[in-house]
């Protein structure tokens, strides 16, 4: 979840100017727990930082007027320690040089799937000491270890895909909240899968099969909305 050892909302600045992606970030991390301030130009997003504090960046490279590199340079001239992820369409192993060089904590591709996107967020906030977070999520019988990326049932262990492992993490992270097949494939497969919502209802299929999932089950089939967990029914 989005907040630090005191219960309080972890703020983030997304610097992106691609709408669908913004959107994408800011519904997502709302999700999470996290206050999103976006800003689709880098004047937009220094000027943002001289008026609030952010506990973290998400910085896009192909900003319409400031490259993100500059923005970092920038930023990191100002002796500021916040920490930065970048986000770039571009690939090459000398581009990922540039933007750590430039002063980035973290750097990811686009597309990217948003478990992941998460997973670097909160090891950067980690690192930063703004947040102590459990390595395990547990509910019932279930156990889900982040840092192994390990699942078991009464201590059997269960091998899951990673699509199923992030199926699992969403909905341990956030019980009886109903997700949209809609949502649900955005956070797995990521804002550029152009695949039908189907995909999902097998995913889930699996799912319960691997977790021995039956009625009443853990994860809840809600009628034309989607599905959500709820860990008080041991589905056995």
């Amino acid at each position: 979840m989005g907040t630090d050892e005191n219960n309080n909302k972890m703020t983030i600045l997304v610097i992106e100017d691609d709408p669908v992606i913004t959107e994408f970030l800011c519904t997502g991390l709302k999700y999470e727990g996290y206050e999103v301030t976006p800003k689709t130009a880098a004047k937009a997003g220094l000027d943002a930082l001289q008026q609030a504090t952010f506990d973290l960046i998400i910085l896009d490279v192909m900003l319409p007027d400031i490259d993100g590199f500059e923005v970092c340079r920038h930023i990191r001239d100002r002796g500021s320690d916040i920490p930065i992820l970048m986000l770039t369409v571009k690939k090459e192993i000398s581009d990922r040089v540039k933007g750590l060089d430039s002063g980035a904590d973290d750097y990811l591709t686009k597309p990217f799937c948003f478990d992941e996107l998460l997973a670097r967020i909160r090891a950067l906030l980690r690192r930063s000491g703004k947040i102590r977070e459990n390595k395990k999520l547990q509910a019932e019988a279930i156990v889900l270890d982040m840092e192994t990326r390990e699942v078991s049932r009464n201590g059997k262990r269960i091998d899951l895909t990673p699509t199923e492992f992030g199926l699992l993490e969403l909905f341990m992270r956030h019980p009886h909240r109903v997700f949209t097949r809609e949502t649900l494939l955005n956070r797995v497969l990521g804002y550029d899968y152009d695949g039908g919502t189907n995909i999902i209802d097998v995913h889930i299929s699996h799912l319960r099969n691997k977790l021995g999932d039956r009625p009443p089950r853990l994860i809840r089939t809600i009628y034309a909305m989607g599905y959500a967990f709820y860990p008080e029914e041991t589905g056995t």
